[in-house]
């Protein structure tokens, strides 16, 4: 069981869930990534991927070799402070560009939801300042505090059974978590709560 809990814990790794997100744009709901047009979409997913996974977990594992922090899970709060400060600066820098670089507007629909994952990024680094929360539970309930609203926006229910499907997968993180003893179920339902009040403020102001 540990086993799989691990692989859990890696495959739906907080970094790789606005990857996730901007995917399933792609597949299911494609006016989310306006205004970039539907030939494009796939390349903007792995530029995100490249910016927002691949270079915050080459900084955590140059930590690592530095000696900055004893193991890349980070168990000890103080750990994160500097890598999750360096993640969250990065992805309002990379928001930056893409607003000041590419032409996209504060209208347009991309530059909202990348605006939503910075949220939850500062909101990870800002709370890690004092207590330990599970990063794993604040990003997946930030992921389904986005997508649950939007079908109310999409009138094809194709986000329905995608919705389903991450409300299972958001349970199977939790009890990753909780089976690996990496954190407290406290420090899980902070986490779930945090991720989950910041999708849904940040969804009922931008949109």
């Amino acid at each position: 069981m540990n086993f799989i809990a691990k692989v859990i814990s890696f495959v739906f790794h907080p970094l790789l869930m606005v990857t996730y997100l901007f995917a399933l744009f792609a597949l299911y709901f494609p006016i989310g990534l306006d205004p970039l047009k539907i030939e494009t979409q796939w390349s903007f997913v792995l530029i995100i991927f490249a910016f927002t996974f691949l270079l915050p977990a080459l900084n955590i594992g140059l930590l690592k070799l530095l000696g900055t922090i004893r193991s890349i899970t980070m168990q000890d709060r103080r750990e994160r402070v500097l890598p999750f400060t360096f993640i969250a600066i990065l992805y309002v820098l990379i928001t930056y560009l893409f607003y000041s670089r590419t032409g996209v507007s504060v209208n347009d629909n991309l530059f909202k939801f990348l605006l939503l994952g910075d949220a939850l990024v500062v909101m990870a680094a800002v709370v890690t300042l004092f207590y330990k929360v599970s990063i794993h539970s604040l990003a997946a309930w930030g992921f389904l505090g986005i997508i649950v609203p939007l079908n109310t926006l999409s009138e094809d229910g194709s986000l329905f059974y995608p919705s389903l499907v991450a409300i299972v997968i958001t349970g199977f993180i939790m009890s990753s978590r909780l089976l690996l003893h990496v954190h407290t179920t406290r420090e899980v339902m902070v986490g779930s709560v945090l991720g989950l009040v910041t999708s849904l403020i940040g969804m009922s102001v931008l949109f």
